[in-house]
């Protein structure tokens, strides 16, 4: 059955990268593509990562099987638009995905037909639309959510998330681009609700993933006061 998937790489205060690149000189040298490489270096040492990208080398370990299975289980994506256009270029004509990619934006484009069977269909009618066009065409699939992580809270608050993966890198970055922040519009009693399924530590990376519950009130327990469940002994 297809879900849809989302995974980042995080550090342990919860960044995916530093302060958001204001856009004046080069983004290989900003704050936030510093933090952005520290939280994904140890996908960059892996040897799947590495042979997908056409790069000899790398690490064929535990974090390279993690990024391997997570190439298999896609059948399409979908992005957002500042990503699609920052990884045009260093992607090539052969860029790793392998599969339809959906673009969430607002500015049109025709179609980019790419080497490997990857294509980019620019999506302007928002991200339920994208999402829905990924899993018509993934044929029986995933559905990957790659990012980043502004588009990853929107699946997840319009409720498209069917599961999350979390790649907790341990490092305290400070400060930087947060993945869970106000924007996701819960109520003052209301969470997201997950449950793990599957955890992987490595000394570089634990690679937590979450199924999706969906929103659920918050509601305070008995504090202790009786209430609760009681055993008894015989």
């Amino acid at each position: 059955m297809t879900k849809v998937t989302a995974q980042l790489s995080v550090s342990a205060d919860g960044f995916y990268a530093g302060p958001q690149f204001a856009g004046d000189g080069d983004w290989m040298d900003s704050a936030e593509s510093a933090g952005f490489f520290r939280v994904t270096r140890w996908v960059t040492e892996a040897m799947s990562w590495r042979e997908r990208q056409g790069f000899a080398g790398g690490e064929q370990d535990t974090n390279s099987a993690v990024v391997a299975e997570s190439f298999e289980a896609a059948g399409a994506y979908v992005m957002g638009r500042r990503m699609a256009d920052g990884g045009e270029v260093p992607w090539g004509a052969d860029p790793p995905f392998r599969a339809p990619v959906f673009v969430v934006t607002h500015r049109p484009r025709q179609t980019l037909l790419r080497e490997g069977g990857t294509s980019f269909t620019y999506v302007t009618d928002g991200v339920a639309s994208a999402v829905e066009q990924a899993r018509a065409v993934a044929g029986g699939k995933n559905v990957a959510v790659a990012g980043g992580g502004s588009l990853v809270r929107q699946v997840l608050k319009a409720g498209l998330l069917d599961e999350l993966e979390l790649h907790v890198v341990p490092v305290v970055l400070g400060t930087g681009l947060r993945l869970f922040d106000a924007d996701l519009d819960l109520g003052d009693k209301e969470a997201i609700e997950l449950t793990p399924t599957r955890v992987i530590h490595t000394p570089q990376v634990t690679h937590i993933r979450y199924a999706v519950d969906g929103r659920a009130p918050l509601v305070l327990d008995d504090r202790g006061s009786g209430g609760g469940p009681t055993v008894t002994t015989n």
